[in-house]
């Protein structure tokens, strides 16, 4: 494995703190379904990242350049939300809906 690509897979574990069972339970709530862009069908770009990332969790290794360019854009969501925090109690905004979709929980 490429140390690039050893990078890119620690910054997304880096980034994803929910494991795969959390993230899976989350996407099933109405507050996860509620928010994220919709990209001309019912479920957000969020949402569908967050079933995704759901796989790479479990999958562990032998990632392809799909997985890889997929972490890269999971990690560059992160980091650009999560320097846009709300003031006051995040923990019912569509701020912290949005990065639990994507499988960050700020309040972790």
């Amino acid at each position: 494995m490429s140390k690039n690509v050893k990078s890119v897979i620690d910054e997304f574990h880096q980034a994803v703190n929910m494991t795969s069972k959390e993230l899976e339970a989350w996407l099933d709530t109405d507050e996860s379904q509620s928010v994220g862009q919709k990209d001309g069908d019912d479920e957000s770009i969020g949402h569908k990242s967050g079933r995704h990332i759901i796989e790479l969790l479990d999958k562990k290794d032998d990632y392809s350049d799909d997985d890889l360019s997929h972490m890269k854009k999971v990690v560059s969501y992160v980091h650009r939300h999560s320097a846009q925090q709300p003031s006051g109690d995040v923990k019912h905004t569509r701020w912290y809906y949005s990065l639990k979709n994507w499988g960050h929980d700020p309040l972790k």
